[in-house]
Order: structure tokens, then sequence, then C-alpha cells
């Protein structure tokens, strides 16, 4: 088994340090590129579509797809998880404070590679013979790639994520919130948290879309506004560390070999791996896991709710994840390597300590909850995200099976961590990514066109806006 883990571990820093580094990098720089930085031309619009129309109880979801708020919520709810909290922190933790800045980098280029996955899964989205909308990557894939490449392709790409996100990421997720309310509440099994949160999940998967659409626009919303009062208040806490924590971000993002140690070329490539590792677990853009949410949206074109996806990648990179990593940083807490998986709650606890005793229990309580909520709807957007995949492969009558194989994976994680399933975990997230980005650089064409003619109904939309205006004046 021992052997077995470290073979693993070799396998999965190769392909993250470096076949993903320059995959997922090199996809985002091409995109942005080519759509003609897309992710600052249409962030404005995008901003405007996301939060024109917001409501935490809008238009119930239906066989034919939820609403654009909706379909973003369910996508943010895998993004904004563990690795806002988590992970960050282990970014920091193994490749400096520099690594925020390659996250920061990794997630301004993901704002154009998922600009195009959102947009082709709307392109290529399917009605089953129920009347059934799905979507997703395996039907954008096998679009362009015919016959068994294609069959092989989006096969590949389906028993990857069922195993990386459906399974194995859940544990993670489960595990995340076990260890979380231990530390915050001693007095708390594990397995009694992990009876809850199955318990839990399982009633809203039982739900269909319907309850998990309902659930994430209600819940995202607010579990990410609850964080990120309570990131202002630490980070206020520690006003006078702000400075401090900026210049290390960006001079360790090109000399980190003082933190991390190694030569300045080694360690350069580690934090940049971190960051880019950590950033793709983060926002998920390039590894193929939100277009299922973005392909359920009921909107009048495609690249609509393209706009809208490049917000989820900023508020989860640019907001939440910067504020955990800003928190870490002004509290002093980041050179604590023995409890790098729970610094971010170390930080609050000793930030808040400030107040006394029971400012510090405050803290640890604050954090454990956040972490709860975050982790838990990953979990439920990630079993929708895998139950997609599973219908692809083996129908709908499948599905209920898968449900219930997640449950037990969820109890499992929550008091079990076994580090090769966690690598395991981390290889099928990776593997995920190759398909996917194959699938939408061949159809980058189709993107592109898309794009032209968004921007075209755009520009008559805005010139008649300016027509019925003048005629109002007059």
């Amino acid at each position: 088994m021992e052997f077995l883990n470290n073979l693993v571990q070799v396998i999965r820093d190769v392909l993250w340090d470096y076949i993903l580094l320059f995959l997922l990098l090199g996809a985002g720089l091409y995109f942005t590129i080519r759509l003609r930085g897309v992710q600052f031309r249409k962030f404005g619009e995008g901003f405007k579509n996301t939060f024109k129309n917001l409501k935490l109880n809008g238009e119930k979801a239906d066989k034919k797809g939820m609403s654009s708020f909706q379909s973003l919520t369910t996508a943010l709810a895998g993004q904004i998880g563990t690795g806002n909290i988590v992970g960050v922190a282990t970014a920091i933790a193994t490749g400096g404070a520099g690594a925020i800045f390659w996250m920061w980098v990794s997630g301004l280029l993901g704002m154009a590679t998922i600009f195009a996955e959102a947009v082709l899964a709307q392109k290529y989205k399917h009605t089953d013979e129920n009347g059934v909308v799905h979507g997703g990557p395996v039907y954008y894939i096998k679009a362009f790639f015919k016959g068994k490449f294609g069959k092989f392709l989006a096969g590949f790409f389906s028993v990857a994520i069922i195993l990386a996100l459906g399974f194995m990421g859940n544990m993670v997720q489960s595990n995340s919130i076990g260890t979380s309310f231990h530390t915050a509440f001693d007095v708390i099994p594990t397995w009694a948290i992990g009876i809850v949160v199955s318990v839990l999940a399982g009633i809203i998967f039982l739900g269909g879309v319907k309850r998990i659409a309902s659930f994430t626009e209600k819940v995202v919303p607010i579990m990410a506004g609850l964080y990120i009062i309570g990131s202002i208040v630490v980070i206020g806490i520690n006003y006078q560390n702000i400075g401090t924590a900026f210049s290390a971000i960006f001079v360790h993002a090109f000399n980190p070999n003082a933190i991390i140690g190694g030569v300045a070329g080694t360690a350069i490539v580690k934090a940049m791996s971190k960051g880019v590792a950590r950033g793709l677990f983060s926002n998920e853009a390039g590894m193929g896991s939100t277009p299922h949410a973005h392909a359920l949206a009921k909107v009048n074109h495609p690249c609509e709710q393209g706009s809208i996806a490049i917000i989820g990648v900023f508020i989860d990179t640019f907001v939440v994840l910067t504020l955990s990593a800003l928190v870490i940083l002004t509290s002093g807490v980041a050179g604590n390597t023995a409890n790098e998986g729970i610094l971010t709650q170390l930080a609050f606890s000793q930030s808040f300590a400030t107040f006394g005793n029971w400012g510090s229990k405050f803290g640890e309580i604050f954090i454990a909850i956040c972490l709860f909520f975050f982790a838990f709807s990953t979990i439920i957007s990630w079993y929708f995200f895998g139950e997609t995949n599973v219908r692809y492969l083996f129908g709908n009558k499948a599905t209920k099976f898968y449900a219930l194989f997640v449950i037990a994976f969820v109890m499992v994680g929550s008091v079990l961590k076994v580090d090769l399933v966690w690598n395991l975990s981390d290889i099928f997230n990776g593997l995920m990514v190759i398909p996917n980005i194959i699938g939408i650089i061949a159809l980058s064409n189709i993107v592109a066109n898309l794009g032209k003619e968004y921007d075209d109904i755009t520009k008559v939309r805005k010139m008649n806006e300016k027509i019925l205006k003048q005629q109002k004046i007059k």
C-alpha cells in the first residue's frame, strides 16, 4: 500500500507540476487571445446579467433547465468549496505566498477558458427521450470527434469525473467538514457529523435538479456573503499587515526560495504548480465540471451564459480565495506547516482572540460553520456533475445506485482519511482536464463565431436602446 501510494504521488506530481501547468495556462492564454480578451470585454455585461434579476427564490427549475442565476449558483457551489479555505492554506504552506499570485494568473486566464466551456455546453446541450435537458463536455466532445475516438474521449472524461468528484472528491469534502467540526466541538464525533451530512445530502439528491437548484440559489449567496464579511473583519483586525501580505505575494511569486527552499528556478516552478493546481481545484476553469450546470441555463444566446460563467471564476478566485489568503497572511499563521490543513481556522481563532477566550472559540466555530456550507454545497454540486455522466454512460436507472454510492462515500470520508484516495482524487481531477481541453480547443472556431455573432447582436441592441432613449427625450 505504501509503495502504491508513493507511485501515485509521483504520477500526481508529474501531472500537475508539468503537464497540466502548461496545458491549463496555455489554454487560458489561447482563448484570451482568440476571443480578444473576452474576460475583460464581457466582464461588465456578465456582471449585469448575473445580478440584474437576483433572487434567492426565483423560478422553479424543470426538465427544460434552470434560470441563469441558478446555473451560476450551482456552478459556484462546486467552485466555492474547501479549495477556498483548506486549499489556499495548503498552497501557501507548500508553495509560499507567491502561489497566490499564480492562483490569480490561472484565474484570470481561466475566465476565458470557462467562457468557452459554458458557450459550448449551451450550444451542444442534449434533450433526451423524456424531454429532459442535459449538457456537459461529453456532448461537445462527441460533436467534434465522431466515431470510436469521440466515444472513447467522452467515456474517459465521464469515468474520470465520476471518480474524481462524485466519489473521491466528495470524500475530501466530507472529511474537511468532519475535521473542522471536531476541531471546533471536541465532544462531537466525526461519525455523527458524517451521518448528518449523508442524510441531508441524500434528501437533496432524491429531489433531483429542482431541489438542487433551489438549494444552491439560496445557500450559495448567503454562505459566500457570511464568509466575506467574517474575512473582512479578520483582515481589519490585522490591518497593519496588509501591505506586508501583498508584498509577500508578489515578491515570492518570482523569488520564493527564501520561503520554501531550493534554487530559484525550482522554487518558482513549485509556487506556480501549487498555485495553478489549487486555483483549478478552486475555480474549476478548464476542468469540465461547471459546464454541466451552465448547459441547463435558459438564455437567449450561448454567450450570455458564457459572460455569467466569467463572473463565477471572478467571485471564486478574486474575491473569496483572495480574502482567505489575506486572512492567513495578515494573521501571521502561514509558517505553521504542522497544521496547514486548518490554517484558516487557526487564523480566525487567533485574530478573534483579541476579544478574549470567547473570541478564539468563536473563530473556530465560525470557520467550521462556513466550511460546512462550502463543502456541503460542493458535495451537492459535484453529485450533480457526476450524475449527468452516469446517465450518459449507463442510463437513467443507474443514477439511483450512483446516489447510494455517493452517500456511502460521504459517510466514509467524514471519518476516514486515506492518503491513497486523496492522491488518486488529485490524479483523476487532472485527468478530467485533458479530454475537456482537447474538446474546447478543437471547437474554438465555433466559440469564436458565436462570440462574433453575440457581439453583433449586442451592438444592434445597444443602438436600438440609444434610438429609443433619444426619442423619449424628444
